[in-house]
C-alpha cells in the first residue's frame, strides 16, 4: 500500500532574505572591525616608534654676568733689604710685624775694614792736598821766571803739567774718600719706604756681605696699605675687562664680606700658554683687614651680550659632524650646527646657529637623526600644596 503524501514545508521568502542580510552584516562588521583594529594598531605602533623628547625654548638673559675668578693678593710695594757694605750685625731694632717709616733705622753694622779704608783715604786725601798746593805754587813761580827768561820754556811746561797732575790726583783722592764715607753711612740699614717688616733673616753677630747676590736679605719690608691682585681672565671675557672697571674681593678670613677694588691695568696680550689675560686690580687696605700673600675670589659684574641665547649643556650633540643642536619644526627634527660663546657652567652661550625663542630638544637621544619625527612630552603639572 503506498505511503501517504506529505506536503513539503518552505520558509517564507521574506524570512530568507532577512536571514541572509543578517549574515552578510555580521560578516561585514567582522571584516570592518578587524581592519579598524589593524589600522589602530598600525597607528599606535607608529606613534610608539617615535622617540619621546622634551622641548625647551632658547632664551637670552638680560642684565649682567657675575664672573668669579681666583686672584693672587700681593702688597703694593715689597722689597728685600740688603746691606750695601760688608761687616757684622751690631744690633737690629725691628722685628716682623713692626710698622716702619721711610728712613727709620732697622739695624746697625760693624765694619772694621771699611773704617780702616776710610782712615787711609783721609790720609791719602791730605797728602794729595799738600802735593797739589806745592805743585801749584811752584807752577806760579816758574811762570813768573819764564817772563824774565830765567828758566827755559821746557822746564816751565813740566812744572805746569805737574801742577795739573797733582790737581787730578787730589780729585781722585777726594772721590775715593767720598765713596768710603758713603759706605760708612751704609752701616745704618734703614727702611726705603713706609710699610711693615714682614721678615727678619739676620741676628746679632752675623757676617754680612754687601750686595744682593752674596747671601740672603736682612729684612723684607712691604707696604700693605694698598694691595695688588693679579687675575688671569679667560679669552672669552678679556674684551670686557678694561682699566677703571669695578670689582669685588672675597677672602677666606672674612666670610660673607666683600671689598671694593678697581682694575688699574691689563697686559693687553694673552698668555700663549693659558690663553688668558693678566689683569692687575688694586684695593684699599688702610685698615689692614686683608693679608697679602693669599688668594681672593674676584667678582666682575660684566654685561651680557645682547641677543645671544643660552641653552643647557645637556642639549648639545657631539658628533663627527661637529657641535649641533636638535631644532624642532613642528614634530620634525632639524639638526643645526652651532658655535658656542661663553661657558656659564650648566649653560652655554650660542654665538651662531640659533635664535632666541627657537624650540630645541633637551637631552636628545643618541639615535636621533635629521628629519626624524618625535613626540613632544607634556610638562607635568605641579602638585597642589
Amino acid at each position: 500500500m503506498p505511503a501517504p503524501h506529505r506536503p513539503q514545508r518552505r520558509f517564507p521568502r521574506g524570512q530568507a532574505i532577512l536571514l541572509a542580510t543578517i549574515l552578510v552584516a555580521i560578516a561585514a562588521w567582522g571584516i570592518f572591525s578587524r581592519l579598524n583594529a589593524d589600522a589602530v594598531l598600525h597607528r599606535r605602533t607608529g606613534e610608539a616608534a617615535k622617540p619621546l623628547v622634551q622641548s625647551i625654548s632658547a632664551t637670552a638673559d638680560a642684565g649682567n654676568e657675575d664672573l668669579v675668578l681666583p686672584g693672587t693678593v700681593q702688597p703694593l710695594i715689597e722689597a728685600p733689604i740688603y746691606a750695601r757694605t760688608s761687616g757684622y750685625v751690631k744690633a737690629w731694632y725691628t722685628d716682623i710685624g713692626t710698622p716702619v717709616k721711610k728712613g727709620q733705622l732697622l739695624a746697625e753694622l760693624e765694619t772694621p775694614e771699611v773704617d780702616q779704608q776710610l782712615r787711609q783715604a783721609e790720609a791719602d786725601f791730605a797728602t794729595a792736598q799738600a802735593n797739589e798746593a806745592l805743585a801749584q805754587s811752584t807752577a806760579v813761580r816758574w811762570k813768573a821766571l819764564l817772563a824774565t827768561d830765567s828758566v827755559s820754556r821746557q822746564d816751565n811746561d813740566e812744572k805746569q803739567a805737574d801742577a795739573a797732575a797733582k790737581h787730578a790726583a787730589l780729585a781722585s783722592a777726594n772721590a775715593n774718600l767720598q765713596r768710603l764715607r758713603e759706605l760708612e753711612g751704609f752701616k745704618r740699614v734703614v727702611a726705603p719706604f713706609d710699610g711693615v717688616v714682614t721678615a727678619r733673616q739676620t741676628d746679632i753677630g752675623a757676617l754680612i756681605n754687601s750686595g744682593a747676590g752674596n747671601g740672603s736679605s736682612l729684612f723684607r719690608v712691604a707696604d700693605t696699605s694698598k694691595l695688588r691682585i693679579y687675575v688671569q681672565v679667560p679669552e672669552g671675557q678679556a674684551p670686557l675687562i678694561h682699566p677703571g672697571a669695578k670689582a669685588k674681593l672675597e677672602v677666606a678670613v672674612h666670610p660673607g664680606r666683600s671689598f671694593a677694588a678697581e682694575v688699574v691695568r691689563t697686559a693687553d696680550a694673552l698668555d700663549s700658554n693659558s690663553r688668558s689675560l693678566l689683569v692687575e686690580i688694586q684695593a684699599d687696605n688702610s685698615k689692614h683687614e686683608i693679608l697679602p700673600g693669599g688668594y681672593a675670589s674676584v667678582h666682575f659684574d660684566l654685561p651680557l651680550a645682547a641677543g645671544k641665547p643660552r641653552v643647557p649643556v645637556s642639549a648639545l650633540i657631539f658628533r663627527s659632524a661637529g657641535l649641533q643642536l636638535a631644532l624642532l619644526e613642528g614634530d620634525k627634527v632639524h639638526l643645526v650646527p652651532v658655535t658656542l660663546g661663553r661657558d656659564f657652567g650648566s649653560q652655554v652661550e650660542v654665538a651662531s646657529g640659533l635664535k632666541e625663542g627657537d624650540k630645541i630638544i633637551n637631552s636628545p637621544p643618541d639615535s636621533l637623526m635629521d628629519g626624524d619625527q618625535v613626540r613632544i612630552a607634556t610638562p607635568a603639572a605641579k602638585a597642589a600644596p
